[in-house]
């Protein structure tokens, strides 16, 4: 026995019904994830994941201290080809 045309349309109205929930939801969760201030939190969260462990909270000063090298190193080479050049 075939369900009634009746039945079928309620089933399918309430598949479509389904389907568009599961599609909002999908883009809200997009919009959420795209926004400035999400992907904002998202990186400090990830810069900050480098130079402090989550689960003790200490700083990691091997990181730290690569950087500091690296930003001390960029500036002597600045500074010798500003020399350079100005000789």
């Amino acid at each position: 026995m075939t369900p009634s045309p009746s039945k079928e349309t309620t089933a399918l109205e309430a598949e479509m019904e389904a389907t568009r929930e599961r599609l909002a939801d999908t883009i809200d969760q997009l919009v959420h994830r795209a926004s400035p201030k999400t992907i904002a939190r998202r990186e400090i969260a990830s810069v900050k994941g480098y130079f402090v462990d989550a689960q003790t909270g200490q700083p990691r000063t091997t990181n730290i201290l690569k950087v500091v090298g690296g930003v001390v190193g960029v500036v002597v080479v600045f500074a010798l080809v500003r020399k350079v050049a100005s000789d």
